[in-house]
């Protein structure tokens, strides 16, 4: 009886909404604790509104473990939740005092109560497996350009290309097109008039080539999410409706049965 009256309460939509709102003001109160005026001003009145809300947090996790313990943890998205609260509850103090800057982490239970994003995660995390072979490709590329730049241009641009791993950071830099050419490939261009010759190729094969494939797959993969959950949305409709064609035809036949009672003997 207890778990019924949960499970309505807990699924109803407006409890979805007051849930969103709360996580909300509890940024917007995570982020006044920044400000040395507002805590000198309602420093006592912010930890109080802080500690209540969490409470209702973990009110609320209790009782979606308590309607459906199993189904809880078979979730990926309320595990991820429980963590985030879990987080929260945790002593700051010592050592664990840095965790008191996670419970801006609160935040993001946002990704589970709005299905929009909650979609567009789902899409980030089918798209890894497709991104995984990008990014040794791109690694690959990466190495390939820096044990170059490094043979070419250490002895004169140390700083930038004096080791692999400065030439990887400097190649990332003009990979983002961030300065790259009045801050680093005119400057080199100044000793070897050629040097356009390795970055210019380097920044159409990552920056136009590369991270476009990034964009594809990701595209993708969102794609065939927001196409499986249409499926099962369709998938759920029909079966609603097979229920209540089954349910009308049993209704017939009882009144059917009930025009033509059998004859008594």
């Amino acid at each position: 009886m207890i778990k019924s009256k949960l499970a309505a309460l807990i699924n109803q939509p407006r409890f979805e909404y007051t849930i969103m709102i709360l996580i909300v003001i509890n940024s917007a109160i995570l982020a006044l604790e920044t400000s040395p005026s507002a805590m000198a001003l309602a420093g006592p009145i912010l930890m109080l509104a802080d500690k209540a809300i969490l409470t209702v947090f973990v009110v609320e996790l209790l009782a979606r473990m308590l309607v459906d313990f199993r189904g809880f943890w078979r979730d990926p998205w309320r595990i991820f939740d429980f963590f985030v609260v879990a987080i929260a509850l945790v002593p700051a103090t010592g050592p664990l005092a840095v965790l008191r800057a996670l419970r801006i982490l609160r935040v993001l239970r946002l990704l589970t109560s709005v299905p929009a994003m909650r979609r567009v995660v789902s899409g980030l995390l089918r798209a890894i497996p497709g991104l995984s072979s990008i990014v040794f490709l791109i690694g690959l590329i990466f190495f390939v350009f820096s044990v170059i730049s490094t043979k070419l241009f250490a002895q004169a641009f140390p700083e930038w290309f004096g080791s692999i791993g400065a030439s990887s950071y400097t190649l990332f830099q003009i990979m983002t097109l961030e300065s790259w050419s009045m801050g680093i490939v005119r400057p080199v261009m100044e000793v070897f008039p050629l040097a356009w010759l390795l970055f210019v190729p380097f920044i159409v094969i990552t920056a136009f080539t590369v991270l476009n494939l990034f964009i594809g797959v990701i595209v993708d993969a969102m794609a065939a999410e927001h196409e499986e959950e249409a499926r099962e949305g369709r998938d759920n409709l029909m079966a609603q409706n097979q229920q209540i064609l089954r349910e009308i035809s049993a209704l017939r036949m009882q009144f059917e049965a009930s025009q033509n009672p059998k004859p008594s003997s």
